[in-house]
């Protein structure tokens, strides 16, 4: 059973005409089903970025919120590792000025002030719709390797706690989660509770298209969802 704020997050992006979700939505959303995201708030000023960041914890990162930006970094968009109140300010202002710059078409909605996490391995887990077969979940090494090494694994939804610990086996780059060559040894079990709850969201959400979670960081214990893209389905007349 999904929340209702689940139904909350989809009717709003909907209502805007939008077939994607922002970033700050898709963690929310990813949230609500046990993912373990990364903190953060939506923001519209210097003084609100700042006391974000307070509440958080330094450091920080800095990501333009707008409906015609998906690549953010594209535009200077991100900024990372904001570690004083002073960077934080002086980021957030860095960030419009590159966006009216680059992109001065681009509605802006706010700027999203989240944690940085600690760097460590990276995965990606994502799922697309076929409309014969439903949702296919996919587990692989994430980061910049995903597009080199296209080395992932596959399993049709929902999946099992078995299908989980498979996936995870059968990458060829298994040997990186079990601490290859000074990596840290990744928490197995943090990354089967992860894919189960994406199974578990995927079932409860129809109106998702796509799914990318890259990079989630796994550590020697737990994870966390760095970076997610949702996109919808096209709503119904």
């Amino acid at each position: 059973m999904r929340p209702e704020r689940v139904s909350e997050i989809i009717r709003a992006a909907y209502a805007d005409k939008r077939n994607s979700l922002y970033e700050h939505e898709a963690k929310e959303l990813c949230g609500l089903f046990g993912l373990p995201v990364t903190k953060g708030s939506v923001v519209n000023s210097e003084d609100k970025a700042i006391e974000a960041a307070r509440k958080i914890g330094f450091p920080v990162v800095l990501k333009i919120v707008s409906p015609q930006i998906l690549h953010k970094s594209d535009v200077g968009g991100v900024i990372i590792n904001l570690t004083t109140e002073q960077e934080v300010r002086t980021g957030y202002n860095k960030i419009l000025s590159n966006v009216k710059e680059k992109r001065p078409d681009a509605k802006v909605e706010g700027i999203f002030v989240q944690e940085m996490a600690p760097s460590s391995t990276e995965v990606i887990v994502g799922a697309t719709k076929d409309p014969t077969f439903g949702f296919t979940v996919m587990f692989g090494i994430g980061g910049i390797f995903v597009e080199i090494l296209k080395d992932v694994s596959f399993r049709l939804v929902p999946i099992t706690r078995p299908d989980a610990i498979d996936m995870i086996h059968e990458i060829k780059s298994y040997k990186i989660l079990e601490g290859a060559r000074g990596m840290p040894k990744a928490d197995e079990s943090a990354l089967v509770d992860t894919l189960l709850s994406t199974s578990n969201m995927l079932v409860e959400c129809p109106e998702i298209k796509e799914l990318d979670m890259n990079p989630v960081l796994i550590y020697e214990k737990g994870a966390k969802v760095v970076d997610a893209r949702i996109i919808l389905e096209e709503p119904k007349a």
